[in-house]
């Protein structure tokens, strides 16, 4: 009996609906919303992990976008259209700039290469031909490297033929050095390049183009583990910062300095404390103690003799 979408069983029967499923007696119920099953049946709703063949459908129902989103590109070259391709391929370039980073100075940021890469993708997209027959992430990441090689090579303002002399010559330390087993003389690794003794000094000169390094890269050993590192930076003397060394004797001379001033007679401290942090002339000390310019000079005179006989004493103790 069927009606209105509604299927009876009494026994051994199988129910189906939209709704609800029923069954008495070793029937197996299943729906959208709700399953009951009374005796030796099974449930499941919404929860229920979805079947194999529905995977593999949803992966096919991409597969088939995709495929339809570059049959539109390839007829109308939308640029909304390629931009859907990129945010679908945009996990490759991530992939290629990972691998890429990986060996180079610390002071490269990946984010860097993904930004360059993002022009290789676009590039990508836009000569690639589907009709060929090429798999477009094959072709892709090729496009991506070299993007972001492009980049890099455009950064760097040594010539390749000199980067090309640095790294025979460090394989040539290599080999002499597990030849020799010790540090090589210039004479020996010229011989070693098959070049003269000037030429080789002529190289250093060219080689010291390659010698430059960020400032802002860690030099530290917490770096690896993502603990807080030292720049290099960190580590260049400042010209211009005052001496520790220098500021604290500095400091201990005027503490003795102080010290030796308060042990003076009051004339003479005031003498010293007029004259040297005052700047008041010998004149118009005068004029504040009351007595001529020449009984100044001789305050001053033994003022300095007694200050310097302190100083002497405390030198010593």
């Amino acid at each position: 009996m069927d009606s209105g979408g509604e299927h009876t069983a009494d026994s051994g029967g199988s129910a189906g609906g939209v709704g609800e499923h029923t069954a008495d007696s070793g029937g197996s119920a299943g729906g959208v919303g709700e399953h009951t099953a009374d005796s030796g049946g099974s449930a499941g709703g919404a929860g229920r992990p979805a079947h194999p063949a529905a995977e593999s459908r949803t992966a096919d129902d991409v597969e088939a976008g995709i495929i339809a989103l570059w049959h539109t590109y390839g007829e109308s070259k939308d640029q909304t259209v390629r931009d859907r391709l990129v945010l679908h391929y945009a996990p490759l370039v991530k992939y290629v700039a990972g691998r890429v980073g990986t060996g180079l100075p610390a002071h490269v940021d990946v984010a860097d290469l993904i930004q360059s890469g993002i022009f290789g993708l676009v590039d990508a997209i836009e000569k690639f031909e589907p009709e060929r027959g090429l798999k477009f992430e094959t072709y892709a990441m090729q496009r991506i490297r070299g993007a972001i090689l492009d980049d890099l090579r455009s950064q760097d303002w040594v010539p390749r033929s000199v980067r090309s002399r640095a790294r025979d010559v460090e394989r040539a330390l290599e080999r002499l050095g597990a030849r020799l087993q010790r540090t090589p003389t210039d004479r020996e690794l010229a011989a070693e390049l098959k070049i003269g003794l000037g030429e080789l000094r002529e190289l250093y000169a060219q080689l010291q183009l390659t010698s430059v390094v960020a400032l802002d890269e860690l030099i530290a050993a917490g770096r690896s583990a993502g603990g807080a590192g030292s720049s290099l930076a960190e580590s260049l003397p400042d010209e211009g910062a005052e001496d520790p060394i220098a500021t604290l004797v500095d400091q201990d001379s005027r503490r003795q300095l102080a010290d030796a001033i308060a042990q003076l007679a009051e004339r003479d401290r005031v003498v010293v404390t007029l004259y040297y942090f005052e700047n008041l002339t010998l004149a118009e000390i005068g004029k504040v103690l009351g007595v001529t310019e020449s009984r100044v000079c001789q305050l001053h005179t033994r003022a300095v003799l007694r200050l310097r006989t302190k100083l002497n004493e405390q030198l010593e103790s």
